[in-house]
């Protein structure tokens, strides 16, 4: 294909015009058809001819060398402008033109051309002029060869065709420009060294980007591929397919000159992105390089600065926190520095891969200096990190254990002011749990110390070039927790010995609160065996027998009733002496004691009663059945059973006289009267007797009387030993009453004395 001397974009506006066209058709010589639209308008010469000169210098020389067929469409023109143009045609393309076919109107020009014959001028005008109807053309074309303006069945679109060939020549020049740059560019690097700086960096830089004009190229490729320049997919050029854009088949096909620059445009590009890759590894080996060392520089510098000024642990929860708070600050901090490193990690690895010997073993040696301070400060991090939180839970827990141990000494400093002694034990429970619970603590803050002091040891040591930590600083925070932990120790050693103390007061409270209970349980059971006495203890026996058991089941009873008495007066007494030991006074034990005396009075006074009564009726009873089962008793016997029997009657319908002047019964009525019949049913037993003694008497009275003398004498002698016995027997109870008189007034004096304690209680 021949240079092309003119770019489309320099008479777009004429070409815009359509003066002229190549539609692609052919005549039967296959020369190209070249079509001049003349319209009713003045046409411009010069356009014209500026026209044809672009369009003729589109075919290659070989395509010329067959000639042109030139229409002339001069069905809306004026005679003397179509002879002008085709004058023109001598001087603009006279050897390339074979013929030219001038269709004129179909009723003019008929006059005119007898007067100018153009076949006449063929040897001047050097091509062969032709006048010819539109519907006659054919005769010279074939019809498919022809636009439909000519009735023709070829497909033209003359805005298609200029905007594809605007992207051709664009292509083309775009595409030759930027080989010419890349070729010097790609040349210009050979000599010189791979390390440039950043100003050589500019002369890579194409005026085109290359993506962008192979991209274009690829597309207009295919499109050459598929249209062809004649938009005919079927054969011939009257196809279905769109329209074309290029007037040309073989002779005028871009394709290869596409291909070629293509070609030549990859094989420079290739080269040119190998040239910027070599530069941008150097460029970035460089730059990681320089981000390394910048990254070491900071960890190693300000960074370790950092750590080593933050190695307190705090002398409370809340300073722990704040240290905790600063240190998460120097977290952020280095946390922008390990994401830088882990970018660069991520670069260099990703050189490694693809990088040469020397640039391997260059980026690995980067790597590992990285990576060793990295990893070196990131425990450092993690160390602090362990001490601080170790640091927060041993102040937590002193904090804790502080305010359990203020507790309980608020609880220890606290009077005691229970109500009962269920309320003692629950408070000594509740002390006791406490105390627990500050055992606990104390053990879980030394724990908690001992972590602590284990992780400030195992802190990772600093790099040789680096300072450590000074001594001073370290022993100051172990003296601390040490101190902490034995201040704790003492604190919770003083609030044992005052639990124990407390233990002791709250348990003599204890001993204190039961002595005054079992003691009112005392005065409760004395009254309910009163109650039992009175209500139950009513029958006196039928027999001898009967009542002796009743007797001793009746000092049996008044035995346990004496227990009970004595074991209420030792719990009082005990309770007199837990409260002059706790100096405090109880609610109950000032009038327990009276109420227990009063009960017990009540106790003995009945007692003496039962006792009497079952006495008296056990002589009754005896003296009954001795009269009879007798065979000889005399009148006096009988009489004193009688008369015993009636004052024992009489003694069951007396009540019972307590100390305060009050009276009580015992038994009801019936179970009085059913005592009574007993004692009635042996007196009637004894009056038959008696009645028996009488009739026998008149019977032998003569040997009563003899007998009766010798009885009387007998009786003599038996009234003075009785005189004797009744003397003997009022000399025993004047002495048992003495002896009861000096244990009433002893227990008297007890009772005052107990008195007078419980009132200075």
């Amino acid at each position: 294909m021949s240079n092309v001397n003119m770019e489309a974009t320099t008479i777009l506006p004429i070409l815009k015009k359509k003066l002229a066209f190549l539609s692609g058709g052919k005549d039967r010589r296959s020369g190209l058809i070249l079509t001049i639209p003349l319209s009713s308008d003045q046409t411009s010469m010069e356009e014209l001819s500026a026209t044809l000169d672009y369009l003729l210098s589109i075919p290659s020389e070989k395509c010329k060398a067959r000639g042109f067929t030139v229409i002339v469409d001069g069905r809306k023109s004026q005679w003397n402008i179509v002879k002008t143009v085709v004058l023109m045609l001598q001087n603009v393309i006279p050897a390339e033109v074979s013929l030219v076919c001038v269709v004129k109107p179909d009723e003019f020009w008929d006059k005119k051309v007898t007067h100018f014959c153009f076949w006449k001028e063929k040897d001047r005008l050097g091509f062969e002029v032709i006048l010819v109807s539109a519907n006659k053309l054919t005769r010279y074309i074939e019809p498919c060869q022809l636009t439909d303006d000519f009735g023709g069945s070829l497909d033209y679109d003359h805005s298609d065709w200029l905007n594809k060939r605007l992207v051709f020549e664009k292509f083309t020049k775009e595409s030759t420009s930027l080989l010419d740059e890349l070729s010097i560019i790609n040349e210009s690097d050979k000599g010189s060294s791979v390390d440039k700086d950043k100003s050589a960096d500019c002369a890579l830089l194409p005026s085109f980007d290359p993506e962008t004009v192979l991209q274009t190229g690829h597309e207009l490729l295919s499109e050459l591929q598929q249209r062809r320049f004649n938009g005919s997919e079927g054969g011939g050029g009257g196809g279905q397919g769109g329209p074309a854009w290029c007037p040309m088949e073989e002779e005028l096909l871009a394709q290869p000159q596409v291909m070629k620059l293509l070609d030549s445009l990859r094989e420079q590009y290739t080269r040119y992105q190998e040239l910027c890759r070599q530069r941008n590894k150097r460029t970035q080996l460089d730059e990681i390089h320089a981000k390394v060392m910048q990254v070491v520089t900071w960890l190693q510098g300000p960074g370790s600065e950092l750590l080593k000024t933050q190695q307190e642990i705090g002398d409370s929860i809340r300073a722990a926190q704040a240290l905790q708070q600063k240190h998460e600050e120097i977290e952020s901090q280095h946390s922008e520095w390990f994401a830088v490193y882990v970018e660069l990690n991520q670069q260099i690895a990703a050189l490694l891969s693809a990088g040469e010997e020397e640039e391997v073993v260059e980026l690995k040696a980067l790597q590992q200096q990285l990576s060793d301070v990295c990893y070196r400060q990131a425990s450092q991090l993690e160390g602090r990190q362990n001490v601080l939180q170790a640091a927060q839970s041993f102040h937590s827990t002193t904090q804790e254990l502080s305010q359990q141990l203020d507790g309980l000494l608020g609880m220890l400093c606290a009077d005691v002011a229970p109500a009962d002694g269920a309320s003692i034990q629950q408070n000594l429970k509740l002390l006791e749990e406490k105390l627990q619970t500050v055992e606990a603590g104390l053990a879980s803050l030394r724990q908690k110390g001992g972590m602590l002091l284990e992780q400030m040891c195992n802190q990772p040591s600093w790099s040789p070039e680096e300072t450590e930590i000074p001594a001073g600083e370290q022993q100051d925070n172990i003296q601390h927790i040490q101190a902490v932990m034995e201040e704790m120790q003492l604190r919770k050693q003083r609030c044992e010995d005052m639990v124990d103390v407390r233990r002791l007061k709250m348990l003599q409270m204890v001993q204190l609160f039961k002595c005054e209970e079992d003691a009112l349980q005392a005065v409760e059971w004395l009254g309910e065996l009163l109650d039992a006495l009175l209500k139950t203890h009513v029958r006196l026996g039928d027999d001898t027998q009967e009542t002796r058991t009743m007797l001793d089941k009746h000092r049996k009873f008044v035995d346990v009733a004496q227990s009970t008495y004595d074991y209420g007066r030792q719990l009082l007494q005990a309770t007199v002496v837990l409260c002059q030991s706790l100096r405090c006074t109880t609610r109950s034990s000032g009038d327990t004691l009276p109420r227990l005396n009063r009960v017990w009075k009540q106790f003995t006074v009945s007692t003496e009663e039962r006792q009497q009564r079952l006495e008296l009726a056990l002589s009754f009873h005896t003296a009954a059945e001795k009269v009879l089962q007798q065979e000889c008793v005399d009148m006096e016997s009988l009489d004193d059973v009688d008369s015993t029997g009636k004052v024992l009657l009489d003694r069951l319908t007396m009540p019972v006289i307590f100390p305060d002047g009050s009276e009580q019964y015992f038994g009801s009525p019936s179970e009085t009267a059913a005592a009574a019949e007993g004692v009635r049913e042996r007196l009637l037993l004894v009056e038959e007797r008696r009645l028996q003694l009488q009739e026998a008497r008149l019977d032998n009275e003569e040997e009563d009387e003899e007998e009766g003398r010798v009885l009387n004498g007998q009786d003599g002698r038996l009234d003075v030993i009785g005189e004797e016995l009744s003397e003997k027997e009022e000399q025993e109870e004047e002495e048992e009453e003495e002896a009861t008189e000096e244990e009433a007034e002893e227990a008297r004096q007890q009772d005052e004395d107990l008195e007078r304690g419980t009132q200075d209680c």
